[in-house]
Formats: structure tokens, C-alpha cells, sequence
């Protein structure tokens, strides 16, 4: 048996315009198992287009995907997750008026096999199945630290549990690759700290993380490589550290000043 490639995402060439707006321009990169690939990049460079491209949200002008070996284009969002592909908004979109619990359990529906028959029915393997879920998604709240409020509306938690409580309905599908798109936004710097060390435990724990962040300081702490869009365009890609020192990457953040560095923008 050939051994697996280390390999996980590849994309080459991806275009994506809007009118008269070239949105994305030639973008190609590679994510390696394991990792935590950080996508960043000044407001409008292109990083949460990308995203949705990736996650079939978007159909690209040109280029193309090739995900776990296989290619990933043409398939619709509830087909990449199938695939493996999990992915967070940058604006919070859970069911406000179910509960934790219950918003984790929805996700989790991705990987059911008794189908709709067997929910209506409720025969023996329907209710074994949706046992099985809740179980997952009650082991999903405490990994992600939400299990005291898993009673709750989604609506009435603390933003930093509707940040968690998102990545908790994410990982509910058993991704490869966990796709966030900005999860420190709106954070305090304890919320940051604590939303570092979930990501180091997904990682650890064998998920890859695809991670589109403004927080500099998170985005050096926890990411192994960076890919650095500016206008649409990749102007820069490496480990994180050689990345914030790459004349392009301060001048696109800081307008020209290459004496400055990223690590308190």
C-alpha cells in the first residue's frame, strides 16, 4: 500500500471575480497534515473569498482543489463537509433558539445513516443513532469548555462560548481540515488565551486547521506556516516568523514601512 502524502489541500490557480473586481488571481498553496496554516492578509485581500470557494459556497473562475488525494471542485457545501471540511463564519451563525447542546447535535447530523425515514420512524436504530450523537456533542462541549451552559440558548451564551460553541458544531462533523475564519474576532485577550490553547488541542488531537485571523499575536503563536493575500494575490507564504518579516507582507499592513514588524499589529 502506497504511503499517505503528507499533502492534505492543494490548491493551484484559483481565480475568483465579482463584475469588475478580481477578487482572487492565481492563488496556490498547500496544506500539510497536521498542521495549522494560517491565511492572512490586510481588509479585502481576498482570505474570506478563498474560504468560500474552498467550501463550495463559491464556484471559482479558474483553478482547482485537490483535497485528501481527490479533487474538490463542482461539489456543493453539504458535500465538502462530507468530505471532510469543516469550516466557521466570520459572523457567528448559530441556531440562536436551540440550545448548545442541540446546535452541536445538528452538525453532527452530517454523519448520520438511518436518513429521513428512520428519523420519522424513530425505529430502534434511529434512536440508538441520535444517542450516539448526543453523546458525541455532550463530549464536544466539554472539549471546547461549553459543557455548563449546554442547556442554554445559543443565543443567551457569552461571545466566547458562541465562538467555542461554533467550533464545537464544526468538529461535530469529524473533520480533516477545520476551517475557521476568524474566530478571535471580537475576543478579549482572555478568550484569545484560551481559544490558543483549544486550537494547539485540536492539533494535538489530530485535526488540521486552516485559520484566517487580524490577531497577529495569535496567528505566531499557534501557526507552523502562513499564506500572506494582498489584492486578491499570494505575496507571500512561509513559517510564520520569516512571514512577519517579509518587506511585502509589512508594507501591504503598514504601508511601506519596512522597519516596522507584525507581531503587535
Amino acid at each position: 500500500m502506497a504511503a499517505e502524502s503528507t499533502t492534505l489541500l492543494a490548491a493551484e490557480g484559483i481565480g475568483k471575480r465579482f463584475g469588475g473586481v478580481q477578487a482572487l488571481s492565481e492563488v496556490g498553496f498547500t496544506i500539510r497534515r497536521g498542521e495549522i496554516y494560517g491565511l492572512i492578509g490586510p481588509n479585502g485581500a481576498g482570505k474570506t473569498t478563498l474560504f468560500n470557494v474552498l467550501t463550495g459556497i463559491y464556484a471559482p473562475d479558474g483553478g482547482s482543489f485537490t483535497f485528501d488525494g481527490r479533487p474538490l471542485m463542482g461539489l456543493k457545501p453539504n458535500e465538502v463537509a462530507a468530505r471532510g471540511i469543516a469550516r466557521t463564519f466570520q459572523n457567528i451563525r448559530l441556531f440562536g433558539n436551540l440550545s448548545a447542546l442541540e446546535n452541536v447535535m445538528v452538525g453532527r447530523h452530517v454523519r448520520t445513516r438511518t436518513g429521513v425515514w428512520g428519523a420519522i420512524s424513530r425505529h430502534r436504530r434511529a434512536r440508538d443513532e441520535e444517542a450516539g450523537i448526543q453523546r458525541r456533542a455532550v463530549d464536544l462541549l466539554e472539549y471546547v469548555g461549553v459543557a455548563p451552559r449546554a442547556m442554554d440558548l445559543a443565543k443567551n451564551l457569552p461571545y466566547g462560548f458562541q465562538r467555542r460553541l461554533e467550533i464545537a458544531r464544526a468538529l461535530a462533523t469529524d473533520p480533516k481540515l477545520l476551517a475557521l475564519d476568524e474566530p478571535a474576532a471580537g475576543m478579549n485577550a482572555t478568550e484569545t488565551a484560551s481559544l490558543e490553547a483549544l486550537l494547539h488541542n485540536i492539533r494535538r488531537d489530530g485535526t488540521t486547521i486552516l485559520l484566517i485571523e487580524h490577531d497577529m499575536k495569535l496567528v505566531m503563536g499557534v501557526c507552523d506556516r502562513v499564506l500572506v493575500l494582498d489584492y486578491g494575490r499570494r505575496i507571500a507564504e512561509g513559517p510564520a516568523a520569516a512571514v512577519q518579516k517579509d518587506p511585502a507582507v509589512i508594507s501591504a499592513y503598514l504601508g511601506g514601512d519596512v522597519s516596522l514588524n507584525l507581531k503587535g499589529a
